[in-house]
């Protein structure tokens, strides 16, 4: 527990706030959705899993100190994985397949969730490897580059053989089935009903969790350690004996990992995946969730991924209305404006909290002394 809530030394005192936020997070969608409809509770299923992917991505940039702008490559891995697996797709494009699929794959979660998340650790692996000797600007723009030529491979493997359906995406794609439960149907238990983006919620919030557990007890591990030491001064820490190849590799690869967790989910969630999804946008995103919310930091990196989710779509449905009631009439285009808000809260962060909205403690303390 002490991971969890380090401030709290009390055992009891931890234990019932891990009671708190459990019962809270809970009831989070039916109040939500009670209160403001179940298009926030899909706002909220989303901003889940925006907090995966920041919390694979902090182990690179937050505890390795390796900036990673193409983490969006492995969120996409994970996603056409699932896809191709969990669809009719390729029963539909290739004759031999039909013979011995009629139907196409419709494999089980269990399956494809696991297969998902190697196959996008593996490709974390192979980025890895070119990657080892470079540090700053141009790690960036290499994996800048990479996470382009997934997206743009994607876009254009419908010819000569189509196996991504190219800039049409892939639909069709099975919801998670876990057992009998179809998660993408209504279920009503103990006359509580429970919509799909419900069912989600709480996949989403159990995989959440997991993620967030690992992470967190990865920071006081050797190996967590060891990648922190790298991110200091990788010269120092090589000189002391870690071998910085392993250890970075083993960043990219669970970092990876947890990536293609979230793209499967995205997949099974939507229903449909296409190359415009995987832009490089959400890969700037994706850091920016980790830089203000707090390199290092688990909590502030969830912290930070849930607001820089949640703000831009609560400014889309705001904006306009609130122009219309100071004004008369909508002045910015909604779209505009909420990037230009947006953009606005990022730059006070930075300026007033240049180490994150919730950095590490012992960061928050230097920065203090500073």
């Amino acid at each position: 527990m002490r991971p969890l809530f380090p401030n709290l030394r009390n055992p009891v005192a931890a234990y019932a706030a891990l009671a708190v936020v459990t019962l809270v997070l809970l009831v989070l969608p039916h109040v939500v959705g009670n209160a403001f409809g179940n298009a926030w509770v899909r706002v909220i299923d989303m901003a889940l899993l925006y907090v995966m992917l920041a919390l694979g991505l902090n182990i690179v940039v937050g505890y390795a100190g390796l900036l990673d702008l193409g983490f969006v490559a492995f969120y996409a891995v994970g996603a056409y994985t699932y896809a191709l697996m969990a669809s009719p797709h390729l029963a539909e494009h290739f004759e031999w397949f039909r013979q011995m699929f009629p139907d196409g794959l419709h494999n089980s979660i269990w399956l494809v969730l696991p297969l998902s998340a190697a196959l996008a650790g593996i490709f974390g692996v192979l980025l890895g490897f070119p990657v080892l000797r470079l540090r700053g600007d141009y790690l960036a723009i290499v994996t800048l580059g990479f996470g382009e030529i997934i997206r743009i491979f994607l876009n254009n493997l419908d010819h000569p053989v189509n196996i991504t359906n190219g800039p049409r995406g892939i639909g069709n794609i099975d919801p998670v089935w876990i057992g009998p439960l179809n998660l993408a149907r209504t279920h009503e238990l103990f006359g509580v009903t429970f919509y799909s983006v419900h069912m989600y919620y709480y996949l989403f919030l159990v995989l959440t969790v997991i993620i967030f557990v690992i992470t967190i007890r990865l920071q006081d591990s050797r190996l967590g350690r060891a990648w922190m030491a790298i991110r200091e001064d990788e010269i120092a820490a090589k000189a002391m004996g870690i071998n910085t190849r392993n250890v970075k590799l083993a960043a990219f690869g669970l970092s990876a990992t947890f990536g293609g967790v979230a793209g499967a989910m995205f997949a099974a969630f939507q229903g449909f995946v296409s190359p415009e999804s995987f832009i490089l946008m959400e890969s700037i995103v994706i850091v920016a969730m980790v830089v203000l919310g707090g390199m290092g930091h688990v909590w502030g990196v969830a912290l930070g991924a849930v607001l820089l989710y949640a703000i831009p779509e609560f400014l889309r449905h705001t904006a306009r209305p609130a122009q219309e009631m100071l004004f008369g009439g909508e002045i910015v285009p909604a779209e505009a404006l909420r990037m230009l808000l947006f953009g606005l809260a990022l730059l006070l962060i930075m300026l007033f909290r240049p180490t994150g909205m919730w950095p590490p403690p012992r960061q928050a303390m230097s920065a203090a002394v500073r």
